[in-house]
Order: structure tokens, then sequence, then C-alpha cells
């Protein structure tokens, strides 16, 4: 059994919680700790059972709770050696960090993480694949553009959360952000936009691929419907179970058994 739930999606704050039959753990930690502990009680987890926190990169709406939830609990800290030497500047006196190679896999009672380098504007980020057993999910947030190597680590998963950014005439027409902002978000180290995702999905999809969650979605430069359109052009008559995942609630949980 491996079970997935995004605690939060968004600009604000990303967090997702596995479980499996023997494990509990956190992939990326933005929220608050406040905030993180609420959102796992929904779930009926409480922190002591978490066994480990995966980080993808270092950027405060993916770490933004570990300072603070390093100072109450010992839960070991997964990251690659640069995002460990930016996030040790702010999570001091902490001896709980296991540093992975970018590209390696590790394991703990019973899982299995596959970590795959990203093209984002951070020191040195990674997706995930995790794996229990025959079962297996992907986690694809922050990235400018899917390089051959990101697709050929997702091939044959299960389930997958991607970022679906922006719409690109909603973030062109934004008159909030510098052309300097758009011009980064859009950049092959930025964000994906929901065309990009679609695109990077068509080269993955596969009729084992249960569930596809959007991800990361701009309050101001995306919609959910945009997001699931885009998506849906390319899933055509699948049976995957298509979602979007957001930053003010839980979403609801995926199970793969």
């Amino acid at each position: 059994m491996l079970e997935i739930t995004i605690l939060a999606s968004g600009s604000s704050g990303n967090a997702a919680l596995v479980r499996t039959e023997t494990t509990s753990f956190l992939v990326d930690a933005g929220l608050s700790t406040k905030e993180l502990t609420l959102r796992l009680e929904t779930c009926g987890v409480e922190p002591r059972e978490l066994k480990a926190i995966l980080i993808t990169h270092e950027h405060g709406d993916h770490t933004k709770g570990l300072s603070q939830w390093a100072k109450k609990h010992a839960t070991p800290i997964y990251c690659n050696r640069q995002t460990a030497l930016v996030l040790k500047e702010k999570v001091l006196g902490f001896n709980g960090w296991k540093i992975f190679e970018s590209g390696s896999e590790f394991g703990f009672e019973g899982v299995t993480i596959r970590s795959f380098p990203v093209p984002h504007d951070a020191v040195e980020p990674v997706g995930f694949v995790i794996r229990e057993r025959s079962l297996s999910f992907g986690f694809l947030t922050d990235l400018g553009h899917a390089t051959t190597l990101v697709t050929e680590s997702l091939r044959g998963i299960d389930a997958l959360l991607i970022e679906a950014n922006y719409d690109e005439a909603l973030l062109q027409n934004d008159t909030n952000r510098p052309w300097s902002i758009k011009q980064r978000i859009q950049s092959r180290h930025g964000h994906l936009s929901n065309s990009d995702a679609a695109a990077t999905v068509s080269q993955i999809i596969h009729d084992g691929l249960a569930h596809l969650l959007l991800g990361h979605l701009s309050r101001d430069c995306n919609r959910e419907d945009l997001a699931l359109a885009a998506m849906e052009t390319v899933l055509e008559n699948r049976s995957t179970r298509l979602s979007c995942a957001f930053q003010e609630t839980v979403s609801p949980r995926i199970r793969l058994a």
C-alpha cells in the first residue's frame, strides 16, 4: 500500500504526506510547524510518527517549516549536499541530516526513493519517484522544462504530482508582476505552464497511470478549469483520474494498492 496526501501545493507552501503499511514521511515542509501539525492531524498522523522529511530544493515555499520543526522534533531530513549547505544556515544545531547524491536511490523501512535532477533556479533541485514494492508515485514540481532524464525517470509510474503553474495568457496579462519576473517564470529554469505540463505527461502517459495530480497552480495566473482542460487533451479517453491540489486545503488522499 502506498498512500499520498498533498497537504498543500502552491507558491505559499508545499508539503505532502506519504504513508505505507510500515512508515510515514513528508516530501517538503513549506508550511509553518503549526500548520503542518494541524494538517497532519486531519490525516490522523502525529509528528512523532514521521520517519523522514524529503526535500526537493531549498526555496522557502518548500522548506519554511524546517527550522522550527527541527527544534521540536528529531525527524531526519533527507536532501542532497548543496541543498543541505543552504538549509544548515537556517536550521541551526540540527544533527539529523541524511545526505544523498542527486540521481541516486536510497531507502528506509521498505520504501525506495529515487531522486533525479530537475532544471530550476535553485542550487540542486530534484524530483522523486517513491516506490513501495511494485507501486510508484512521482513528485515533479518546480522545473522550467522536462529534460530527457526527467521523462525517463517517470516512465511506468502509477501516479504523478506535476506542476501546472500558469496559463500563458493570464501570465502575460498579469499587471502585478514585472516583466523580469514573468521572464523568470517562463524560463527553462522557472516553472511549467499548463501546456508544458501537458506536453510532459504526453511523453510518459501509459495505461497504468492511475492518478494525475496538478499542483503548484498560481493563484493569479492560473485557474483549475484551464489546468484541467489542458491536461484532458492528453488523457483523451484513458481511465487516469485527474485532479488539482491546492494551497488552502488538504487534497483527498491517493491510495495505490
